[in-house]
């Protein structure tokens, strides 16, 4: 038996775990939050200050026979539902870089140099993940990690717990979205991508006038060599690129958490 003052400690301890789904469900799949090197107990202890915050904002009761009961389940699918709606949306914005990076180092010729993806754990070429940790810095520079529990918060409004199955029009537009994810890498990747193609085709032309050179020792060097210079060039509107795809992830992390 309890003493005095602890008799709804178990209640309290169910409403934390509530509080709990949905930004852990969000920062699982969201970028940064989601990397293997983030501690659990940090993200669970961030997960429980921004589900308070969004549970203070709405009335919600548990439901009458406990969470374990059939309409608990149901309150907890939906919840983990729209967290990895929220943090798919943000993850896809934020991938066009990596798509991006892989792009340009397939061409330069640098797709055989793999690095360890520190966020999925899996072996990624060198240039995409040197964009990554750019998008990195571009994610945190311009508060997307801050927008990210704002839009959690807000979600509480329109999806409250037990009612926070998305729309199927915000799964469609999310699935949608998914296919600008192409678009926007091949757009961040243009500028590069595009001047090394033009390099191939006049080691392409230098090949035919002289057959005897070894394309592949001058190719090599020179393609390499030209995407340098020419990253060193396109970096700012690569840059301006990365951070409009990864607005677009939080706009439209925005239009989920709003039903929409």
């Amino acid at each position: 038996m309890f003493p005095a003052g602890f008799e709804h400690v178990e209640d309290q301890l169910w409403l934390w775990l509530v509080a709990m789904i949905r930004p852990g469900a969000a920062f699982f799949a969201a970028p940064i939050f989601g990397m293997a090197s983030v501690p659990v107990q940090l993200r669970l202890v961030v997960s429980l200050a921004v589900g308070m915050a969004g549970l203070s904002a709405v009335p919600f009761q548990l439901p009458p026979d406990g969470v374990t009961s059939v309409a608990g389940v149901v309150l907890v699918l939906g919840e983990i539902l729209a967290g990895l709606a929220l943090g798919f949306a943000v993850q896809i914005g934020f991938s066009s870089a990596m798509l991006a990076g892989e792009t340009i180092g397939n061409t330069m010729g640098l797709g055989f140099a793999q690095m360890m993806n520190p966020m999925s754990g899996a072996s990624t070429p060198a240039l995409a993940q040197f964009l990554s940790i750019i998008a990195t810095f571009l994610f945190l520079s311009i508060g997307g990690h801050l927008s990210l529990a704002t839009i959690i918060v807000d979600s509480y409004r329109a999806l409250p717990v037990g009612s926070a199955m998305p729309a199927a029009a915000s799964l469609r537009g999310l699935v949608m979205f998914g296919g600008d994810l192409f678009a926007a890498g091949l757009a961040i990747a243009l500028p590069v991508g595009f001047a090394l193609i033009l390099v191939q085709i006049v080691m392409g032309m230098l090949s035919r006038s002289a057959p005897a050179m070894n394309l592949f020792a001058v190719g090599l060097p020179a393609t390499l060599l030209a995407g340098l210079v020419l990253m060193a060039i396109a970096s700012p509107s690569m840059g301006d690129g990365i951070i409009a795809s990864i607005n677009a992830g939080l706009g439209e992390a925005r239009k989920i958490a709003a039903g929409r």
